[in-house]
């Protein structure tokens, strides 16, 4: 008799991989994550699907009001497309650590927030997340070109003025996006995607960076975690040198000649991605890119999204409400 099935990867509890290739998938979230989901009356929330195909859902943050401070000169709400984190393997848009991410994002501000969830690896390798990202973006242009739209896109909201934030492995696929929609995302009119923000974004590479070969573990992440989702997320039998997973990778884009919408880059000063994140940001704008980069001294991987109503959160809002209205006119 043969040996019975055994774990070959484990995501915290949370995604198992056995041996005989089946999956296993947590619905305890807790097993990942211990916070408590924020409650905030400023903020409406629904879920909608968008993708009939893949049973795809997302969730939709409204402020109930719109204040007297804006990011910009008009009243009409911008859309921030909000892509989650998980190394293309866990999370979700109902996790504590997202929604409560985007009641702080709406509340603050003041935008329509979007919240896809996307397939995940290694069931749906990629570029599947990023294909998926990109169905939600054409769902957002339906709303805007339909007679009969969501209810919550019929009016005061500025299809013009669309944003998009990824965190972690979302921040891979906005830089992503952000190459194959274009300046401007002109095949979306009349969405026109105005900058993306990356923050800490999940980019690999077969050679380790320093603060990779030398930072110490971080709480969420180390080596293992890292090399485990690119295991798992990257099509069977390529490196992390994947052009989907390192942008500066032999095979890769070659990213001079193109025209990006204005990237924003954020990332802590003590996350084992920070040489690597670093490194993308002065490669674009040493091609010419408008690239900002802000580095948050002393923090971790997941510094905002894990606690959007800290001190440093306030920082950050500060720095994206900035980015925004710098390129919204």
């Amino acid at each position: 008799m043969g040996s019975l099935p055994h774990i070959v990867e484990d995501c915290s509890g949370v995604l198992q991989v056995y041996s005989d290739g089946t999956i296993f998938r947590s619905n305890d979230i807790n097993l990942h994550l211990n916070m408590p989901i924020h409650h905030d009356d400023s903020v409406l929330w629904k879920d909608s699907l968008f993708d009939k195909t893949h049973n795809l859902h997302l969730r939709l943050y409204k402020p109930t009001s719109t204040s007297t401070t804006t990011t910009t000169t008009t009243t009409n709400l911008p859309i921030i497309i909000f892509i989650h984190g998980g190394g293309f393997c866990v999370g979700s848009r109902t996790w504590p650590n997202c929604h409560n991410c985007c009641l702080r994002l709406a509340s603050s501000l003041q935008a329509l927030v979007v919240a896809p969830d996307y397939r995940l690896a290694p069931e749906h390798r990629l570029p599947a997340a990023i294909d998926d990202t990109l169905t939600a973006v054409d769902w957002i242009r339906e709303q805007a070109v339909s007679e009969n739209p969501d209810t919550w896109f019929g009016s005061g909201v500025d299809f013009g003025r669309v944003f998009v934030l990824g965190d972690s492995s979302g921040g891979n696929i906005a830089h992503h996006l952000a190459v194959r929609l274009g300046k401007g995302s002109p095949e979306r009119e009349p969405v026109k995607v105005r900058g993306f923000v990356l923050m800490a974004p999940f980019f690999g590479g077969t050679v380790r960076t320093k603060s990779e070969a030398e930072g110490p573990p971080e709480l969420l992440l180390n080596l293992d975690v890292l090399d485990r989702f690119w295991r798992l997320s990257i099509p069977v039998g390529d490196t992390a040198d994947h052009p989907l997973a390192n942008p500066f990778g032999p095979a890769s884009l070659d990213l001079e000649p193109m025209t990006l919408d204005p990237i924003l880059v954020i990332v802590g000063g003590s996350e084992l991605m920070k040489d690597r994140v670093e490194d993308y940001a002065r490669r674009l704008k040493e091609m010419g890119k408008k690239i900002d980069y802000v580095e948050f001294e002393g923090k971790q991987h997941g510094f905002f999204t894990n606690e959007p109503y800290s001190d440093v959160a306030n920082r950050v809002l500060q720095v994206i409400k900035d980015f925004m209205f710098v390129n919204s006119n």
